[in-house]
């Protein structure tokens, strides 16, 4: 997923508030209790957040399942040494990700998790996530809301345009799967190539993500609209995860 886009994600996704999401992170993960340590970013992407919590003097382990959006981040961190040495890149499978030990904290921003389904493919990312947890350690994560899939994006077509390039995003709802088909047709600027990528996201209402959480001893401390971080509305475009890990270890499966 996402190959050529990878270079131009940051200029097409101008609508993304990261400062706003990083300060949010940020103030919960020192809220309860992580103000140290190895923070795994899951699907971290062109690596803004990564980099951002590097700075804020976290390790990291910076997961993604594209080469190319791993190759923008290690361009990135080569002209930032100080934040360099603090990540490692991982490209990786979430579902079945191998880490090289336990980790204080997760990250999993801008739909990622939306990206793996059906349902059990869910519930088996969340037990990896969880099985690589300390005891104690918070997962924090978001996720587009079923009424942003079924109203918003519902068979939905539009054109965003940056300086380097231009995209056209095409969106498909399959209420019998409960999933999105998304469609993105890339066009260099400069040479006028096009690149299209296609991908599903799903589906998933806040009591399936609940349950997948408690069924591998993650306990919920808060769950907000992933915008405005206030109080989830029916209208929530995003919803927002804290969680926190209540068992020593899990049996892996």
């Amino acid at each position: 997923m996402y190959n050529e886009f990878a270079y131009f994600y940051d200029q097409l996704n101008g609508a993304a508030n990261y400062r706003r999401l990083h300060r949010y992170i940020r103030r919960s993960l020192r809220r309860f209790g992580v103000k140290k340590g190895i923070i795994a970013d899951l699907g971290c992407g062109t690596g803004l957040l990564t980099r951002a919590l590097a700075g804020d003097g976290y390790d990291l382990l910076a997961l993604d399942l594209s080469h190319d959006m791993l190759e923008v981040l290690a361009e990135r961190l080569a002209q930032q040494p100080r934040l360099q040495a603090r990540v490692q890149l991982l490209c990786q499978d979430i579902t079945r990700m191998e880490l090289f030990g336990t980790v204080q904290a997760a990250v999993s921003t801008f739909d990622t998790l939306n990206h793996i389904g059906p349902y059990p493919r869910l519930q088996k990312a969340i037990f990896q996530v969880a099985f690589f947890m300390d005891e104690g350690a918070v997962f924090i994560f978001d996720m587009n809301t079923p009424y942003k899939y079924q109203t918003l994006l519902r068979d939905q077509s539009y054109q965003v345009e940056a300086p380097d390039a231009s995209c056209i995003w095409t969106s498909r709802y399959d209420e019998a799967v409960l999933s999105t088909h998304i469609t993105v047709e890339t066009t260099r600027s400069c040479t006028g190539e096009s690149y299209r990528e296609e991908f599903d996201e799903y589906c998933y209402t806040r009591e399936q993500v609940e349950q997948a959480l408690s069924g591998v001893g993650l306990q919920i401390l808060e769950v907000r609209d992933g915008d405005t971080f206030r109080d989830l509305k029916d209208t929530s475009q995003r919803m927002i995860f804290v969680a926190k890990k209540l068992y020593t270890q899990l049996q892996k499966i």
